[in-house]
């Protein structure tokens, strides 16, 4: 309802609760006028009080004078608020917040309106009202009083502010008088039931008052019903607190709250970016669109900060779109289209400088709308009339724009709109920046990983090898797992799978550490039993390092490992774990096995060698060995088992190619997103043929040299081979006598054709050999620095029955394909 000053609107509730008592004073400050309310504050009835001055009734005697002041005070300034006390009817003195308001009646008449309320009610928020809204909130409190026909009769300059009436307009009117309808009735019907059951009731509605510039106020109001001496009543008293500010801070403050649980679920910056535009419609916006800088979305953080400009056109991507009408064919926006930005417009001045813009009245005739004459009668034919647009900031940088539209909510967007726009974008962006910076370390942490991993494993005589890794889901990140297939001496190769417990680049780089201490230890030709405990101790000392350094996140929290070496000669496997899932075997008839085998602690106890135990098997030549990690095998909804009896099925078929094997167990995982990595590594065996291997033994004495070098050239001759058969002679010499000088028992000589020539020493002594750095007169001392410089690599292992002492030559790449 609307007239040329104010409009009413639908009330919004109703209560029965008053939030304060009031009294009528006259203009020589006698009680005109009571209420139930008071009676029930102070405990005076009608009778006692009306007739009677306020200054010499309610106050305690020993504030009468006091109160005679507060009485000139409020003549001289046309009112008074402040703190007082009251003398309750029994005697007890209450603590009271007191506002005398100033009336005017019809003829220039004046009458003095008193609300008081017990500051203890006031400070336990125990009543919500006007009168307490505007203690608290200093707000000014228009009133009228009404006469039993409803026609008003006194009014305050305040509410002439609240709905632009004149006070001389007032008086001797009805509400449906001055604001014909249904509105004013309502409000009317809520002053009879007071007049009729003599009670309070608060009530809430909303106005266009002129200073609003288009914009619904809501005011809440307390309606009492005065009386006179004798209880009868004589009227009815509204007083109206402009509630607005407070009803939109909490309209606010709920948006807010529930932005903090619906904006950022997941680390998804296109999801993230929808979540904004559904949270923003309808509460703020009727359309709302959410365009990202083209490099977000693939987790890359824009290039040039607030302020700088790169002179080529702003490219975006729409991340969301929300809209209270979803099925208009017109709405001139699509989700997942790229954006180009008009350079005049409002979106390309707002990534230049980080700043909103708000248009309360759209001008569909600026060349951000008009570039684009097709949409920009789209823009027309939805309604548009008012566009705030919000940049998406964080760190300097400008992520993307936010633009909130209205068409069907006739009233523009103002400033306070605009506020709670840039808060609910702020939130926004640090959720895409949490999201970004999550991106970086998840690339900077696969990165890591993937380089740390094996990229190609080279060709092997004693194994074909395939492998693949998945990393876990966006949630969790890159975990810990590794693999590695590490070459040693006599043909043999260690095959290692391992999972680092946690996830990130911590777990990254502690991966890295431990890949790095297996090969090492693995050069040390050490049995799996052995290299576990040595690599337990090496994670518990690390972890100890790290305990002593409280800012220093630990490098390893734990982890597991599975070691095995593979020997094609004798196609034996010897294999330990350390609190790792077994390994699958498949025999070339495609059953699968999971052999029994110690489970072995997870490194970083320190228990020692005690926690680990080798076993050894003998594999038919193709057999398939599965190596991975417990993402594998380990799902959110099935045990261990189920897991591992789906990784033999699919290994079954082990005739397939190993990649295609791969393939195969990976297309098994469940459809969701993986909580772990994965990590597979298949692995066929092969076995040198007897005709590659040559092995003498050879007499304690020193005759053995001669017999040892002319064995050597015979089966290098037999290889065609020639061409190193002077630099074997030499090797093996050597060799042969550090054998007969410094060991001791039988000696044996094996020569192994592979990608390698492999000469190979054993004896039953079991202390090794050291380089040493002789002098330029000593007589001995140098052949092990003769056999170094001869060779590819040389080394020793320990066996059971002593030690074996090794050097290998490089082939020729004719040699390399026969083998």
């Amino acid at each position: 309802m609307h007239t040329n000053e104010t409009a009413l609107a639908e009330p919004v509730n109703s209560g029965d609760k008053p939030d304060a008592a009031i009294a009528m004073l006259d203009a020589e400050g006698t009680v005109v006028g009571w209420t139930h309310a008071a009676r029930q504050l102070v405990g005076y009835t009608a009778r006692e009080v009306v007739g009677r001055s306020a200054a010499h009734v309610l106050p305690p005697p020993e504030d009468a004078l006091k109160a005679a002041s507060h009485v000139e005070q409020c003549r001289a300034q046309g009112g008074w608020s402040g703190t007082v006390a009251v003398r309750h009817r029994v005697g007890h003195t209450l603590k009271m917040t007191l506002q005398v308001s100033l009336l005017w009646g019809q003829d220039a008449g004046t009458r003095w309106l008193v609300s008081v309320t017990d500051i203890g009610t006031l400070s336990s928020g125990a009543t919500n009202g006007p009168v307490r809204e505007s203690l608290l909130a200093r707000a000014p409190i228009g009133i009228l009083v009404h006469d039993l026909q409803l026609r008003c009769t006194l009014v305050n300059d305040v509410m002439e502010h609240h709905v632009g009436v004149p006070r001389d307009r007032w008086f001797g009117r009805r509400l449906k008088d001055l604001f014909p309808g249904f509105e004013a009735e309502a409000l009317e019907a809520v002053m009879r039931q007071v007049l009729e059951s003599g009670t309070t009731k608060v009530h809430e509605y909303r106005a266009w008052p002129p200073a609003g510039r288009g914009r619904s106020h809501v005011f809440s109001a307390s309606f009492f019903c005065l009386q006179d001496a004798d209880g009868q009543t004589i009227g009815v008293c509204a007083m109206s607190v402009d509630n607005t500010g407070n009803r939109r801070a909490r309209e606010r403050l709920a948006i807010l709250s529930e932005a903090s649980t619906r904006i950022g679920s997941t680390l998804d910056v296109m999801q993230t970016g929808q979540e904004l535009a559904n949270l923003a419609v309808p509460l703020l916006a009727d359309h709302a669109v959410v365009d990202l800088v083209e490099s977000v979305p693939f987790g890359v953080e824009p290039s040039g900060g607030i302020g700088t400009t790169s002179g080529r056109p702003a490219l975006l991507r729409r991340a969301g779109l929300a809209t209270i009408d979803p099925d208009v064919p017109e709405l001139p926006w699509v989700r997942e289209e790229v954006v180009h930005v008009h350079p005049a417009s409002s979106f390309a001045n707002a990534l230049r400088t980080g700043r909103s813009h708000l248009e309360p009245v759209l001008d569909t005739a600026s060349p951000w709308v008009d570039h684009d004459p097709v949409r920009a009668q789209k823009v027309r034919d939805t309604g548009v009339h008012s566009v705030m647009v919000v940049p998406i900031r964080a760190r300097r940088c400008v992520l993307g724009l936010a633009l909130f539209a209205r068409s069907k909510e006739q009233t523009p967007f103002q400033e306070d709109d605009l506020l709670l726009a840039e808060e609910l974008v702020t939130r926004a962006a640090l959720c895409l920046d949490n999201a970004l910076q999550y991106a970086r370390e998840r690339t900077a942490a696969l990165t890591l990983q993937r380089d740390l991993l094996p990229h190609r494993v080279r060709r092997h005589a004693a194994v074909e090898v395939a492998s693949r890794y998945v990393p876990a889901d966006m949630d969790r990140g890159v975990g810990g797992d590794w693999f590695d297939v590490i070459e040693l001496s006599g043909a043999r190769v260690a095959l290692v799978v391992g999972d680092v417990v946690g996830h990130g680049i911590n777990a990254a780089a502690a991966m890295g550490r431990l890949r790095t201490a297996v090969r090492t230890l693995a050069d040390l030709d050490l049995s799996p039993a052995q290299l576990l405990a040595h690599l337990d101790d090496t994670v518990r000392r690390l972890n100890e390092e790290d305990a002593d350094d409280p800012d220093q996140v630990p490098a390893v929290v734990g982890a597991t490992c599975l070691y095995a070496v593979y020997d094609p000669v004798t196609r034996r496997c010897t294999m330990a774990r350390a609190g790792h899932p077994p390994p699958a075997i498949i025999d070339p008839q495609g059953h699968a096995t999971f052999p029994e085998m110690p489970a072995g602690a997870p490194l970083g106890l320190g228990l020692g060698l005690l926690a680990f135990e080798s076993v050894d098997l003998e594999l038919p030549e193709g057999s398939v060995l599965a190596f991975y990690t417990d993402g594998l095998v380990e799902t959110r909804d099935d045990d261990i088992d189920v897991g591992m009896s789906r990784l033999g099925a699919a290994l079954s078929q082990s005739d397939r190619s190993l990649e295609d094997l791969c393939s195969e167990v990976i297309e098994t995982l469940p459809a969701q997103e993986h909580s772990d990595d994965v990590t597979l590594l298949l692995v066929r065996t092969r076995a040198l043929q007897p005709a590659r291997v040559a092995s003498w033994a050879l007499p304690n004495e020193p005759t053995a040299v001669r017999i040892a070098r002319h064995l050597a050239a015979r089966q290098l001759s037999k290889w065609g081979m020639e061409h190193l058969m002077t630099t074997m002679e030499l090797i093996v010499s050597e060799l042969v006598t550090n054998a007969i000088r410094y060991g001791g028992g039988p000696i044996r000589l094996r020569l192994i054709q592979h990608e390698v020539l492999t000469c190979e020493v054993s004896d039953t002594s079991t202390s090794h050999p050291r380089p040493r750095h002789p002098r330029t007169l000593d007589e001995n001392g140098r052949g092990l620095i003769l056999i170094a410089h001869l060779s590819r690599r040389w080394g020793s292992r320990s066996v059971s029955d002593g030690k074996v002492v090794w050097a290998e030559q490089d082939l020729p790449a004719t040699a390399r394909a026969i083998a």
